[in-house]
């Protein structure tokens, strides 16, 4: 009687064997290699390459196109509206200072797809305004290169935020 009590109590089911186990382990790090393999790729696969042959050289450049640009002594803010951007870089005598050229993209530090070239237009009080139609709320950078009328390259990287409307 205690024999047929004790079948019924067993648990039904097939055994977990050592051989199952080996497949659960195996199949968990292919896994694990499968996705580490993946990452990899799109790392590589997304990277532009190179950015410069000489380190050195190339910093010796950025120091001397610093200190020109630190001499025109301009101070740039930008502010999203709506559905446009508006600049001012303010000269050092405190007026609105007027590059020969400038040359902008706004987009998304993370991926291209946002981007926009910018086309400025100044305005009376000496802003320069852009149309970017309606963006998406997050963080937006505006890649600039101003040219002086003296030839003279400025160059900044400024970080806006647009809010959830």
């Amino acid at each position: 009687m205690a024999n047929a009590e004790a079948e019924k109590a067993a648990p039904k089911g097939r055994e977990f064997t050592g051989r199952k186990m080996l497949i659960v382990t195996v199949g968990f790090f292919l896994v694990v290699i499968a996705v580490n393999f993946f990452g990899a790729y799109k790392a590589i696969s997304t990277f532009p390459g190179l950015e410069v042959r000489n380190g050195y050289v190339a910093s010796q450049k950025f120091d001397r196109l610093k200190a020109a640009q630190l001499a025109l002594g301009w101070e740039v803010s930008a502010r999203l509206e709506p559905t446009r951007l508006r600049l001012d870089i303010i000269g050092p005598d405190g007026a609105p200072a007027i590059p020969a050229s400038i040359e902008a993209t706004l987009g998304r530090s993370t991926e291209r797809q946002q981007d926009q070239n910018l086309l400025f237009e100044r305005d009376a009080s000496g802003a320069f305004l852009a149309d970017t139609g309606a963006l998406d709320f997050g963080v937006w950078i505006l890649w600039l290169k101003a040219t002086a009328e003296d030839g003279t390259l400025f160059q900044q990287r400024i970080s806006l935020y647009k809010p959830k409307d």
